[in-house]
């Protein structure tokens, strides 16, 4: 009986850990954080860091891809932040976390043939050898950082979801970014600062 209870018990561990984050999300950045800078290569061939930006006052980070169906729904809402808060000093900076031999409509061939059909106006980075998006904690594509440039560091203000509802723009109630990013510029504190990010997992 005695034999039988710890088997169970075994049991009941492993198949717990089996639904555990893997290691590498574990981690990642809190609310308050500096976040690290980077390089990155982009899909016009240059690298990319945060300090290429010197008259900003913040970035939005975002993990996205071309793959996930979830990316794809909010890749024009993307676009739009872009095209209305880079002007504001808070540039989209958006980050392709997958490993392409897991998934190939990530290559980095592939990146670019997107970039350019949507015609981005912000950097589309590839984190290659995939050691970026586990050091901010990305769990989800789309997954949002958003940062403010200080003079002590990149401070992380925001993390999660663009919006409330990822299957019909117009039927969003609540722009979690939107309203971060405007707080943010304000000067005021940000009344929702974690949301849970809704997407497809992270390749590895």
């Amino acid at each position: 009986m005695k034999l039988l209870k710890l088997l169970l018990l075994v049991a009941v561990l492993v198949a717990g850990s089996a639904f555990s984050p893997p290691e590498k999300f574990k981690d990642g950045y809190k609310i308050g954080d500096k976040a690290t800078d980077f390089q990155l290569k982009n899909v016009d061939g240059n690298m990319v860091s945060l300090s290429d930006y010197e008259d900003v006052k913040g970035y939005l980070v975002i993990f996205t891809c071309n793959s996930c169906p979830y990316a794809n729904a909010y890749e024009d809402r993307i676009i739009a932040l872009h095209e209305k808060y880079n002007e504001k000093g808070v540039p989209v900076i958006a980050i392709n976390p997958n490993n392409p031999e897991i998934q190939p409509k990530d290559s980095y061939g592939n990146m670019q043939q997107r970039a350019k059909e949507k015609g981005y106006g912000f950097p589309y980075l590839i984190d290659e050898g995939q050691k970026i998006f586990p050091v901010y904690g990305a769990q989800r594509t789309p997954h949002c950082f958003l940062l403010e440039k200080t003079s002590d560091g990149n401070v992380v203000k925001y993390i999660g979801a663009i919006d409330d509802n990822y299957q019909d723009a117009d039927a969003v109630e609540t722009t979690y970014v939107e309203d971060a990013i405007d707080a943010m510029l304000q000067g005021e504190e940000i009344t929702i600062k974690n949301t849970k990010a809704i997407g497809c997992s992270i390749k590895v």
